[in-house]
């Protein structure tokens, strides 16, 4: 791996971690308003240390460990950079399963935005999705999964295995994430408990909406050290802009939209390279910066309308 490369896959990481933590920036930001300075000031320091360190460097590591349980914690984290022929033979072997599943948890996540979640509409598809197909997306999404499951049984069953397990991952992490938002939001009025409390539970909840990112994130790489860095990087981003900046990140309201395009992009990526195509480790890179780049152009071109009626 080139050191372009390395970087274009640590930019990319970076980006996609902020555009897809808004929303949980968002409410965390409200969560904040009610705690003291001092507090506010320790969850931008050693909160970042938990969100990084412990959340976003352990769980792509865990995650590669299990699927190569045989090159141990240390072994899995350095696995990507070994010359080892019987580590990196491990490593391919489990990596069509590690894309099917992150890929098909991806595309649920997309479709369950586009069909069932309210947003600003970009475009009038949306609107007309949201309100007038909803009732589809399960149907939908049930068929995406029987397609990847036949299709790739017989060529190799642990591809059909990891897309089973990745749709599983998506019910339960979607119903933690439903009660995460309504026990933020009650956070947010609760006046009662203390600031500490308040810091434990909003860790805890960033845990949870952290697992977009770090599924994400194997559709750049499946360098551990990389996802590390780059995903590490975009959360003390969010976190500085979650009590500094947040208002203006609020301003572009289609932000949002991006990154649920950007997350489909990712997970096709995803489930294409479980299929042994061969796709550049520049394409996911290029593929966010560019939708997000056409969601602010559209965020900023709304803003400059607003304007005009004001």
């Amino acid at each position: 791996m080139g050191v372009a490369e390395a970087v274009a896959i640590v930019l990319g990481l970076s980006l996609f971690e902020i555009i897809s933590s808004i929303d949980n920036a968002v409410i965390n930001a409200d969560v904040l308003v009610t705690m003291s300075q001092r507090a506010r000031k320790w969850f931008l320091f050693y909160g970042i240390i938990i969100a990084v360190f412990v959340v976003r460097g352990l769980l792509p590591l865990i995650i590669v460990y299990f699927a190569n349980p045989d090159l141990g914690l240390v072994g899995s984290f350095w696995a990507t950079f070994s010359s080892d022929p019987a580590v990196k033979e491990s490593i391919e072997k489990s990596t069509p399963i590690l894309l099917a599943g992150g890929g098909i948890y991806l595309v649920f996540l997309f479709f369950h935005w586009l069909f069932l979640e309210t947003k600003e509409y970009a475009f009038f598809l949306e609107k007309y999705v949201h309100h007038k197909l909803n009732f589809w997306f399960y149907s939908i999404i049930s068929l995406i999964l029987l397609f990847v499951v036949w299709t790739t049984i017989k060529i190799n069953p642990f591809i059909a295995l990891g897309a089973v397990i990745g749709s599983t991952a998506f019910f339960i992490t979607t119903g933690f994430k439903t009660n995460a938002e309504a026990a933020e939001k009650e956070l947010s009025h609760n006046k009662t408990m203390s600031d500490f409390a308040k810091i434990l539970y909003l860790e805890l909840i960033d845990t949870t909406f952290s697992i977009d990112g770090v599924l994400g994130a194997f559709a750049f790489t499946m360098s551990v050290p990389l996802i590390v860095l780059g995903n590490g990087l975009g959360a003390y981003i969010v976190r500085y802009f979650t009590i500094h900046g947040l208002n203006t990140i609020k301003k572009y309201r289609y932000l949002k939209n991006g990154a649920m395009y950007s997350i489909l992009s990712l997970g096709a990526i995803m489930i294409g390279e479980s299929y042994n195509l061969q796709i550049s480790s520049f394409t996911a890179p290029i593929i966010t910066f560019v939708v997000v780049g056409i969601f602010f152009w559209l965020s900023v071109k709304e803003l400059e309308k607003e304007k005009v009626l004001k």
